[in-house]
Formats: C-alpha cells, structure tokens, sequence
C-alpha cells in the first residue's frame, strides 16, 4: 500500500532524530482514511529539545519526501520532552508544504487517547496527558466561535472544496461531541449532516468527492455556477447553525 511505504520511508528519514513516539490520528486511525484524499495526521515526541538545527534537520526530511505524491497529505507536530503537558504549548508542525507552530488540540489529544494507533515507541496513554469531556466540549464550541464563524463572513473562502468540506464536518463533529461526549469521523458527519438541517444537495457533494471512484470532477458536469451556488448555501447554512450551537452551549 502505498500510503504505508510512505509512513516507513518517513520513519526511517526520522530515526537520526531518535524519536520517543509516533503517533497517527485522524483519520488514518480512525478508520475513515481514503488514500490520496485523506490527511496523513502524526505526532512525534522527540528526545531532544528543538534547536535551530534540529528544524532544519525536519524541514529537510519533509522536503525529501516531496518525491513521493502522497507526502503532500503527511502533517506531523514534533513535541520536545516535557511540552505535552501544556495543552497551549505551540509546537512546530509540518503542514500543507511549510512550517507552522500549533498546539496539538484536545481533539487531536482524545483521538490519540481513544483510537491512535502507535507508530513508533510509547502509547498515547502512557506519554500524553488525557482530555476531560469538559476540556473537549469547551474546545470545539470555541473553536466553531472563534475560527469558523468568522471564516463563514469571508465569502471567497467557500468556493473551495475544502473550506466547505471542513467547514461541514467540523460543525457537524462539534455538534455530537457537544451533545454526547463522543467524537465521530467524517464519515459519519457526513450521515448525520442531512439530519442536522445541512443542504442535501451540498453534502452529496462532499460524499461524491470523498467517496466516489473515480473522484468526480468540480465544479459538477454541466453546472458551471455550482461552486458559487454552493458557497451560498453552504454559508447560508453555516452562519446560523454555529450561532445556535454557541448560544445553547457557549
């Protein structure tokens, strides 16, 4: 499979580096990962502090893997000894082709505790501080306040497939993991979308796009003004549902 020989190539370019733990969550560990669609989502504790050399060290390796085309999928947060109990520590993260520094969230955190899957080293239960439900359900009505809801005003940003693809999924995850405790794939946002009053239309948009073989092209076939009526709608949709969830549970 190719995603694996990818995941050992990665491993062995990490090893000089002597990691304590690498971890998958996402949807590589959850069981939703669809290869050459999905993210690549990793976690690696290293034994060191990160020096000036050792991100030039990470940069390198990430830029070596570019060879591969799935390597443009693979985003991993490395963690210094003795960060990953500062739920706001910033860590330095490999994503979308550049470097960046993010924390690794409480979802990314009970992921890892419920469904990760070890790479490499120690378990997410051993290494890794747990996430309280209170924890997790604050995080996501906070992050659908704080991130989503504005982004839902910059009407450029949906005529992409991913804002809208993330944008659903996520509000439909917070949704259930506000109301029940309990995260759900995208997947199963997907299902539960419909339900929660989402536009039928743009959900099997996403599913096609998701799910379908081979991948559909966008916009649809014959439907030239479909990315703009599916900003609309999308958006339409979005605005008030994450000002209901914030008002019920904000």
């Amino acid at each position: 499979m190719p995603t694996d020989a990818l995941l050992d190539r990665f491993l062995n370019e990490l090893a000089p580096l002597k990691p304590v733990a690498v971890w998958a969550h996402g949807s590589l560990a959850g069981g939703d990962y669809q290869e050459g669609r999905s993210d690549l989502d990793l976690v690696a504790i290293l034994d060191h502090p990160l020096k000036p050399s050792t991100a030039r060290q990470l940069v390198a390796l990430h830029r070596g893997l570019r060879t591969d085309p799935l390597a443009t999928h693979l985003h991993c947060s490395y963690l210094a000894p003795g960060t990953q109990d500062a739920p706001n520590q910033r860590h330095l993260t490999w994503a979308n082709d550049h470097v960046t520094r993010r924390p690794v969230t409480p979802v990314t955190r009970r992921e890892l505790h419920d469904f990760g899957r070890v790479l490499q080293g120690g378990s997410p239960k051993e290494l890794l501080p747990a996430v309280t439900d209170q924890e997790l359900g604050e995080f996501v009505v906070r992050d659908q306040r704080e991130f989503w809801r504005p982004a839902v005003d910059k009407a450029h940003l949906w005529r992409q497939d991913i804002w809208v693809d993330l944008g659903l999924t996520t509000f439909a995850r917070a949704t259930v993991t506000r109301r029940e405790g309990r995260l759900i794939t995208k997947r199963e946002a997907l299902d539960v979308l419909p339900g929660l009053g989402a536009p039928t239309e743009v959900v099997e948009d996403v599913v096609r796009r998701r799910y379908d073989d081979p991948v559909p092209s966008s916009p649809r076939s014959g439907e030239g003004d479909w990315p703009d009526r599916r900003a609309k709608l999308t958006r339409a949709y979005l605005g008030p549902a994450i000002d209901e969830l914030v008002t019920r549970y904000g």
